[in-house]
């Protein structure tokens, strides 16, 4: 690096004021010459639609609903709808020919959608253009002119793939190639599909590869043609600085003059140009060319807004404009002296006049102007832009060119230029009012010289840090006892960062972590086993004495264990389970938020009004390969926090895992005084010795995530067991004709081929809708995007999708190799190695519904497509699986988006985003149907702890008023007791407070993320005692049910007294009601019917399990009835998650806020 302390140079900067004033005087001049310019009618008719207080929401809906999608039905339900609110400003011919359209739209959509989107291309004409031959001579022709120049940069589809990269940069070729074109952008993120984060060098080598011929193009050509690196997304600002660098060292560019984009709103912009003059001095000096920055204010601040609060991180960009304005002078006053002019050129882009003048005239002061170039964009403030041009001489225009076939690909590009146009922030909002508002001017005077004045303070000039760096909690605090914060992941944007993962990766293949430990566990014996769990359930007696909070203290410093551990969980992942790191350590950091938020529920359990808590003494968490280590942790980590003791046994692919997890756990355990062997790591055959583990009397629960067959298995051992399982699932994304197409391949591919597929969230399905079933641009989309997935094991840090866990064989052998009847590949998943364990993906057309494939959770990377008329079809096939574990939805349509949160069946719902990932608390996890066993609730949610343990009454002091119905309920059943009035007053008030109210926890600008509570379909009300004070049990367990809303069957073993009979009777919520009803008869009852759950009031839970074969779909509730509403709603209602991408382009859209 250079001059990256104080400035000692001779170079002085004027005094601010003087350079300030004349800078102003130079604005009002450029003005008033502005004004005898004839202004385009577009520009002009643009300009004032979003001066009108509703003409954003107006242009962008326009854009962005009627000419984004491909079903001109679609546009036309847009078009109808935005039509009402036509901006003023439109012409009144104009705006009545929306109106109208609106309304003959969804009857002529073939008529009347071309016409609209004509209208539209018209509107922004000047702002992009047509890019096809007959179109884009005459139009450069007509744009250039002495003094002007274009930088030509083609727009297309998102690069999800190599063929759609490969396509770009064939047309930037093309363009290059044109004898009108002497200068082109091109971003490196457009030139390869999506790498690996954490393979950095190896993205720099393939994207040099990929661009070595466009530069050739450009060295070889008489005059030389100039390549300019546009960049836009933080987490490329590293890469672009490398490529660019590293390619221009190349002997055969040497003496090739490019150049390279930096942003001025990134606090890291100062630094990186210190580094490329360093870089270019030294070029220089062996002969090389100079090269040119293109100094921009930066337009990608909504979409690094979302990414810093969906992650945690830090915001990359400066936080005001303000700050921004002022880096951008900070950058010009390093750049802008002769010695360091003639390494780097500067490319001053913008079009707020009073940094083009500021930038003028200290270019002036310093004697470099002819290293200076003045850019702009095409179709902006085009008087502005000449009277600039007549001053300085020339002008660059950034110009943005598509195919007509392709416009909607220009939407993110247009959208950028309406909120800059719109926004109070930006110069551009006051672009037309400048010179007639001597109020907007002053308001724009006063930001320039606001900005100004930070660089006349100590350190002004200096380069400042950059936001984004390697502390994990640089902007959420750090949880601990009394605050939860979600742990951030490993930010791979930072080089220290990517270097931390470069480690781990290099010691991959040779890693023993946890080998050891797994021998030292081995349990060989029935008398070890017996001695072990003889041990651990006498510990838990003693830690379940130990107070919520005390335990609480305990879990949180197992969370920061476990951070302090993160680098060896994730190495231990990808040696034995072949997970990559960008799957390992989100899991990390999963794990890391179940203690934390666990030992902040801990302390909850001691407070629950109205009812006592016991913890189990001894709980057995028996996990999956899959998420090696957030599972076991979350399992073990709520059955410790609830007060239990754990035995945690691995699953075989994943021993390892598991045993660096317990070590992690019980080393900060016993740092913290716990009883020893409150957590015993077991490892068992699974054989005769695997089966009596799970048949101990011992053990009081199972926490079990693995296969439904599992479960069953598991029962088949005990029917009594008490089991707590989130089993299997066959999920599904629906993508709607009004979809964002590029973003549904997006997560689509995301969420059928992380891990490999090997996810029970995981998206087997995608059900296509309508005209997307014959999209032309979604198939080619997600087959580029699948095909191009790089495959490999984790120890290659290029690789995207890793190993499946074992040889495939099976069930998964023939999902990767055999088709259904009506079938046939679209993508043919291949066998790559002689391990069988590394399959490339798999993407099979014509799935039918009631397939093999539609219902069988396969567990590996294969995607089947469905397609489906409408979207009630589509839900009715996602509904019939026997699954309902996480869902998908596509669509851009409020109103298609209240159908299926209104019918959906999973517990985990995702709108406008992938359906894998749930983060603890934000997106508690936990499914429907034949996808969760037992009286439990989600994990990483509120409820999770309230299950893992036993209660018994104890008196509530809540004094809500009860709702109406329930009042009316207790009336006509004439039971009435202080206990039943303070049990209904509780319920009433868990209702109000937690229930009842759809609550977003998070509070995400940029997802919201809602947990709210339904009625579960039909629950069985068993009154198995004929004790008389059991009636009052009973009843309140009824009002409890009217309250949630729940449709119930009531079921006694004696005969009810007649007013309690007949008012349970006339409940609209009752479906049935059955007295004298045998425990035998009402056993078999439940047993031939559907998956449900049972409150079983005064009863034997452990022999009505029994009886009815072990079935994990029903779920019975036998504890005592308490007072306490926040326990005894629980059977009644059932937990959904709903996580909801909640901006378009980083900008909220409230498309959803009505719906929930």
């Amino acid at each position: 690096m250079t001059d990256v302390q104080p400035r000692t140079d001779a170079h002085a900067t004027p005094a601010p004021d003087t350079l300030a004033d004349a800078s102003v005087a130079l604005v009002r001049q450029w003005l008033a010459e502005a004004e005898t310019y004839p202004v385009d009618g577009s520009a002009k008719q643009l300009a004032g639609v979003l001066a009108d207080p509703a003409g954003l929401d107006f242009a962008v809906g326009f854009v962005d609903g009627v000419v984004r999608p491909e079903d001109l039905g679609v546009a036309a339900r847009k078009l109808r709808q935005i039509a009402p609110g036509a901006p003023g400003f439109l012409p009144a011919a104009l705006r009545g020919l929306v109106r109208l359209g609106g309304g003959m739209a969804p009857v002529l959509p073939g008529v009347v959608v071309p016409i609209a989107r004509r209208v539209l291309r018209e509107m922004v004409g000047h702002l992009i253009v047509d890019a096809t031959d007959a179109k884009l001579g005459p139009a450069i022709a007509k744009i250039k002119r002495d003094g002007v120049r274009l930088n030509v940069n083609l727009l297309g589809e998102a690069v999800l793939g190599e063929k759609e990269a490969s396509r770009r940069l064939e047309g930037t070729q093309r363009l290059l190639a044109r004898d009108d074109v002497d200068y082109v952008s091109i971003k490196v993120s457009s030139t390869v599909h999506p790498h690996s984060p954490w393979a950095f060098d190896h993205a720099v080598e393939d994207i040099i590869a990929k661009l070595r011929p466009l530069f050739r193009r450009a060295v070889q050509s008489s005059p030389r043609k100039f390549i300019n690196l546009d960049m836009e997304e933080y987490k490329d600002l590293d890469l672009t600085i490398a490529v660019f660098t590293k390619l221009l060292d190349e002997p055969e560019f040497t003496d090739l003059e490019a150049g390279i984009v930096l942003q001025a709103y990134l606090p890291d912009a100062l630094a990186a140009m210190q580094h490329l003059q360093e870089w270019s001095a030294a070029r220089r000096a062996r002969g090389g060319a100079d090269i040119k920055v293109r100094l921009v204010k930066g337009a990608n601040l909504p979409m690094e807004q979302v990414e810093a609060s969906v992650h945690g991180w830090p915001l990359a960009t400066w936080h005001t404009k303000q700050d921004s304005d002022t880096n951008y002078k900070r950058v010009l006053d390093w750049a802008l002296t002769p010695e360091r002019i003639a390494n780097v050129r500067v490319g001053i882009a913008g079009h707020n006049l009073f940094d083009v003048a500021h930038a003028w005239l200290l270019a002036g002061e310093r004697g470099v102007r002819d290293g200076i170039e003045f850019e702009m964009l095409l179709g902006m403030a085009q008087g502005q832009a000449e009277a600039v041009r007549r001053t300085v001489g020339s002008l660059l225009l950034y110009t943005p060119v598509v195919h007509p076939g392709e416009f909607d690909v220009a939407i993110a590009y247009l959208i950028r230029r309406l909120e800059e146009g719109a926004s109070q922030e930006n110069f551009m909002s006051a672009v037309f009012s400048l010179a007639s508002s001597p109020e907007l001017f002053a308001r724009e005077e006063a930001r320039f010289r606001d900005s100004l004045l930070p660089l006349a303070q100590p350190g002004g000039l200096d380069a400042p840090a950059p936001h984004r760096v390697a502390d994990r909690y640089a902007a959420v605090e750090r949880p601990r006892p009394g605050h939860f914060d979600n742990t951030p992941d490993s930010d791979p944007s930072v080089a220290a960062v990517r270097e931390w993962g470069a480690a781990i990766t290099s010691r991959v293949a040779t890693s023993t972590l946890g080998e050891r430990a797994v021998q030292e566990a081995r349990l060989t014996s029935a008398e070890q086993l017996e001695s072990v769990l003889g041990r651990v359930r006498a510990a838990g007696a003693e830690w379940g004495t130990w107070s919520g909070a005390a335990r609480g203290a305990v879990l949180h410093a197992v969370g920061d264990a476990l951070e302090a551990n993160r680098a060896a969980l994730v190495e231990v992942m990808a040696a034995e389970a072949g997970k990559t790191i960008d799957q390992a350590d989100p899991e990390v950091s999963e794990a890391i938020d179940f203690a934390h938020f666990y030992g902040e529920l801990a302390a909850q359990l001691d407070d629950v009004d109205g009812a006592s808590f016991t913890p189990a003494a001894l709980t057995l968490v028996t996990p999956p390969w899959n998420f090696p280590v957030a599972i076991p942790a979350g399992s073990t980590l709520a059955a410790l926090a609830a007060g239990s003791a754990v035995v945690l046994k691995p699953a075989p692919p994943a021993e390892r895992c598991g045993a660096v997890l317990a070590s992690i756990i019980e080393t900060a355990l016993d740092a913290h005084g716990v009883p020893a062997d409150v957590l015993a790591f077991v490892q068992v055959a699974e054989d005769d010795l695997g089966k009596q583990l799970i048949a101990a009397p011992q053990v009081d629960r199972v926490i079990l995530t693995g296969a439904y067959e599992t479960a069953e298995l598991f029962r088949s051992f005990r029917p009594d067991l008490p089991l707590l399982a989130e089993t299997s699932g066959k999920n599904a994304i629906i993508v709607t004709p009004s979809a964002d197409l590029d973003l549904a391949v997006k997560d689509v591919v995301a969420s059928a081929f992380g891990h490999a597929g090997q996810k029970c969230s995981a998206a087997s399905l995608v059900v296509l809708v309508g005209s997307v079933a014959t999209s032309r641009r979604f198939r080619s989309q997600l087959l580029d995007a699948v095909s191009s997935l790089t495959v490999g094991y984790p120890t290659d840090p290029t690789t995207q999708m890793g190993p499946v866990i074992e040889p495939a064989a099976g069930k998964l052998l023939e999902g990767l190799t055999t088709l259904g009847a009506g079938e046939s590949w679209a993508v043919t998943p291949k066998r790559l190695d002689d391990t069988g364990k590394l399959w490339s993906p798999g993407v099979r057309d014509g799935v039918r519904r009631g397939s093999a494939f539609h219902r069988t959770e396969y567990f590996g990377p294969i995607l089947g497509i469905m397609t489906a008329k409408t979207l009630d079809e589509a839900i009715a096939i996602v509904n019939e699986v026997d699954y309902g574990l996480t869902s998908g939805l596509h669509s851009l349509d409020a109103s298609e988006i209240g159908t299926w949160l209104d019918r959906i069946e999973a517990g985990n719902l995702y709108v406008n985003r992938g359906i894998t990932g749930a983060i603890v608390r934000r997106q508690p996890f936990g499914g429907w149907k034949k996808s969760a066993v037992g009286a439990g609730t989600k994990a990483g949610g509120l409820n999770y702890l309230l299950g893992l343990g036993s209660w018994s009454p104890a008196q509530a002091s809540a004094d809500a008023a009860v709702s109406a119905p329930v009042r009316s309920f207790l009336r006509a059943a004439g039971v009435t007791s202080e206990s039943i009035d303070r049990a209904t007053a509780s319920d009433e008030q868990s209702w109000s407070s937690f229930f009842g109210a759809a609550v977003d926890v998070s509070a995400l600008s940029a997802e919201r993320n809602i947990a709210r509570y339904l009625p579960y379909p039909g629950v069985h009300v068993r009154l198995a005692s004929a004790e008389e004070s059991a009636v009052a049990d009973l009843v309140r367990s009824v009002a409890a049910a009217v309250r949630a809303g729940t449709t119930i069957d009531v079921s006694a073993v004696a005969a009810l007294p007649s007013e309690v009979a007949s008012a349970i009777r006339a409940l609209p919520n009752v479906r049935s009601v059955a007295e004298g009803q045998s425990d035998d008869a009402f056993a078999k009852r439940v047993e031939r019917g559907a998956s449900t759950r049972v409150r079983l009031i005064g009863g034997d839970t452990a022999a009505l399990t029994t009886a009815i074969g072990g079935r994990p779909d029903v779920a019975v509730y036998g504890e005592p009835v308490t007072e306490a509403g926040r326990i005894e709603l629980l059977p009644f209602l059932r937990e959904q998650a709903v996580s909801i991408t909640a901006h378009r382009f980083g900008t909220p859209n409230h498309l959803t806020d009505a719906l929930i």
